[in-house]
């Protein structure tokens, strides 16, 4: 069931309690839908803002919901919205596996899927590729999971950060210095995309003339097929998929021939345990590597200056005490939540929050859904830059799966908004932002700003 189209859509990210007719309305609309009826991955809604509502009302009805086949484009699936929830799954390695597909964008049948499970594959085999598909850290389980995770952790230790902090800093100030004065540009385009490809490009040792080819590469793989979407269609995808995949074997056998050094790929070539990795595993790995450096820094910059333009309140506390950018930085995380889900899979039949969740069943751990329970944080809506406790969100997720880059994550966006209050008296949003027709990455297509002056 579709709820509202997105131009028939005029309810900001914020949600304030005073809603317009219009938030109101679709607000209504989602309470009368049978509950069986509701389907919280619909990409319309996500793109129009309105899957709130649906999250708001599962976690007071049915905090744990299924969702059947013949209701989702997606396949049969659990819906879990609630924080405490969804750390109990999150941390439950033995009744949940991580072996499943990371999200809802299943991979669908494809050439390349076919060619990853081999020659004269069975439909069974076939079923199970597609299920999983690349496998990599975030498919994966202890004892495998660790060995992976060691392999790339080295990269983001505070270690190598700091490393890498001056380098990082100073390109950050070379894109906001480039920025035009007082006319209208794209922010996540001259900003958002520009900063997470060249820190990207820094932290791999990839040229820089470069750096918009990786964070193309992310999109591509995060990315349903469709019209008008960056690919159309799975053929499309597969190509550059393959594309990433045999640039970035080259560059890590190349690397293994060379001086260990301290950027990512380097740090790969020469673990002890990647020579042991098959060509999927690397695929997967350094998949991992470049989606979370990129989606979760560029949607939550962009959400950061959106949130602060349409709370001036909390902008002008950021603008008198600087020492708030770290928290400012981490309820931003929180309120963007810039990855909506992960997916886990029941390993038996159990009973959980009241349901009986068959061996096998997928289930979608709503992160966005968890980041606005009220029941574990206080005026969950709201956007508050100096809360008591700014890190305890779930964006990152939790336990051992926690996000191996949510140190880089918030070094870049410290960086980058150090950077902007030097320069920067004010940054006016003008109109609503195109958001992404995605329920996994939570984001921004375009957002059109105007700087009126430097200082």
């Amino acid at each position: 069931m579709s709820i509202l189209a997105p131009d028939e859509v005029d309810a900001p990210e914020i949600m304030k309690t005073e809603l317009s007719d219009r938030q109101r309305e679709a607000r209504a609309r989602v309470y009368a839908t049978p509950l069986e009826e509701l389907n919280p991955a619909e990409p319309s809604a996500f793109a129009s803002e309105q899957m709130w509502w649906k999250f708001e009302r599962l976690r007071a009805e049915q905090p744990v919901h299924y969702t059947p086949a013949d209701q989702s484009t997606y396949g049969a699936y659990w819906s879990i919205t609630k924080w405490d929830d969804i750390i109990a799954i999150d941390t439950d390695s033995v009744n949940f596996t991580n072996e499943t597909t990371p999200s809802m964008l299943l991979p669908g049948s494809s050439p390349a899927l076919i060619r990853m499970a081999g020659p004269g594959a069975t439909p069974e085999r076939i079923k199970e590729v597609e299920d999983r598909g690349v496998p990599s850290l975030l498919s994966m389980d202890p004892p495998e999971h660790g060995i992976h995770r060691g392999a790339v952790a080295e990269g983001v230790s505070p270690a190598t950060l700091a490393m890498f902090e001056p380098l990082i800093r100073e390109r950050i100030g070379g894109i906001l210095d480039g920025l035009p004065i007082g006319e209208e540009f794209d922010w996540v385009d001259l900003v958002s995309k520009e900063l997470t490809a060249m820190t990207l490009a820094t932290l791999f040792n990839y040229p820089q003339e470069k750096r918009r080819q990786l964070t193309h590469w992310s999109d591509v793989l995060t990315t349903m097929p469709g019209p008008g979407r960056i690919v159309e269609t799975t053929e499309e995808k597969d190509v550059l998929a393959l594309e990433f995949a045999a640039e970035m074997a080259r560059i890590i056998e190349e690397r293994r021939g060379e001086e260990p050094a301290g950027d990512f790929l380097s740090l790969m070539a020469h673990s002890p345990h990647v020579k042991d990795f098959t060509a999927d595993q690397i695929r997967g790995d350094t998949g991992v590597l470049l989606i979370g450096g990129n989606d979760t820094t560029r949607n939550t910059l962009t959400g950061s200056v959106y949130a602060l333009f349409h709370n001036p309140e909390q902008n002008e506390k950021l603008r008198a005490n600087p020492k708030l950018i770290p928290s400012m930085v981490s309820e931003t995380i929180r309120w963007q939540t810039p990855l909506s889900h992960m997916m886990r899979r029941a390993n038996e039949d159990i009973e959980f929050g009241g349901q009986t969740i068959r061996k096998g069943d997928k289930i979608a751990l709503w992160y966005v859904s968890g980041n606005r329970d009220d029941a574990k944080i206080d005026q969950a809506n709201e956007f508050i830059i100096d809360r008591k406790n700014p890190r305890q969100h779930l964006s990152f997720g939790f336990g051992i799966h926690r996000c191996l880059g949510n140190r880089l994550a918030e070094l870049q966006l410290r960086l980058t908004w150090e950077e902007i209050l030097k320069r920067f008296p004010e940054i006016t949003v003008v109109g609503e932002p195109e958001r992404n027709p995605s329920n996994f990455v939570k984001g921004y297509e375009s957002m059109t700003v105007v700087i009126p002056s430097r200082y």
